[in-house]
């Protein structure tokens, strides 16, 4: 009873936020900086729609680590667990004034879904097919356009690439061995081509690196569990790398990524261990 008034309510102003944005397709032939503030406009009032109907159903985030500097460029990787992780992502955007500045790294099928992916499909979001032939050509595009056009953004990726599940992990700590790489426990080892191509195409552009973990203090919730209030607080530890920092070649970046993804295990090992991350300084 508490979930289903959320959830009609933000599933209508998404449909409602989808016809003024295919309705903005008016102004590309006058003005595409026009067609974007109208797109960052409904984005960033959905989204903190979003997020104030979770605070009010009790939801918080709880943060440690490093500080995140307010309206950053930046590219975002993160553990993904389940689709909740999302919207807590979106706490985070709300304190750092980047809501309407989300782009998203997400599956190509998803842009065929009403509401969300039709409305991710016009803020320069980047869909792919996980076939890198055919990925890479659109990704340049995509970043060429936002580079020589200087849109703020937020670059938010999962790149694990799916949702964890007890088998997907399984998979991962089978390729692990094959591999000869660590095992891990609580993520799957990330696809890093992506992430090698975005640091290299925005890396003139984004300021930084925020790489994010996330952990939750009663389970992993489902995202009708998150409507209806069952998750009250998620855990999140940010590290802030200064993008001069990375290394340049994508072999490179690649070793870098997967080393944090070791870096994360452990980190999640502590958390279920200990019940916080390291120096957890406030809640939001």
């Amino acid at each position: 009873m508490r979930g289903a008034p959320i959830a009609v309510f933000l599933f209508t102003s998404l449909m409602g936020f989808n016809l003024i944005q295919t309705a903005s397709v008016l102004l590309l032939p006058f003005s595409r900086r026009r067609f974007r503030a109208v797109n960052r406009w409904a984005a960033n009032l959905f989204w903190l729609w979003s997020v104030e109907c979770s605070e009010r159903q009790g939801v918080g985030v709880q943060m440690s680590g490093d500080e995140i500097p307010v309206k950053e460029d930046a590219i975002l990787t993160c553990n993904h667990q389940q689709m909740p992780d999302i919207v807590f992502l979106l706490f985070l955007a709300r304190d750092a004034e980047r809501l309407g500045d989300n782009k998203w790294v997400l599956k190509d099928i998803l842009k065929y879904v009403p509401g969300v992916g039709w409305g991710l499909l016009f803020l320069d979001s980047v869909f792919v097919k996980r076939n890198w032939s055919t990925d890479k050509e659109s990704i340049d595009k995509i970043f060429g356009k936002l580079v020589r056009n200087r849109v703020p953004m937020w670059l938010l990726s999962f790149p694990e690439g799916t949702r964890l599940t007890p088998a997907k992990l399984e998979r991962s700590q089978a390729y692990a061995r094959k591999q000869g790489l660590p095992v891990t426990e609580h993520v799957m080892l990330p696809r890093t081509k992506g992430f090698a191509a975005s640091v290299r195409a925005l890396r003139t552009h984004v300021k930084a690196v925020y790489d994010i973990t996330i952990g939750y203090e009663e389970g992993i919730p489902t995202l009708w569990q998150y409507v209806c209030g069952f998750a009250p607080k998620a855990h999140i530890h940010v590290r802030r790398y200064l993008i001069d920092t990375l290394p340049e070649s994508e072999h490179e970046l690649s070793d870098w990524l997967v080393a944090r993804y070791h870096e994360k295990d452990q980190l999640l090992a502590d958390y279920y261990r200990d019940g916080a991350f390291p120096n957890e300084r406030r809640t939001t």
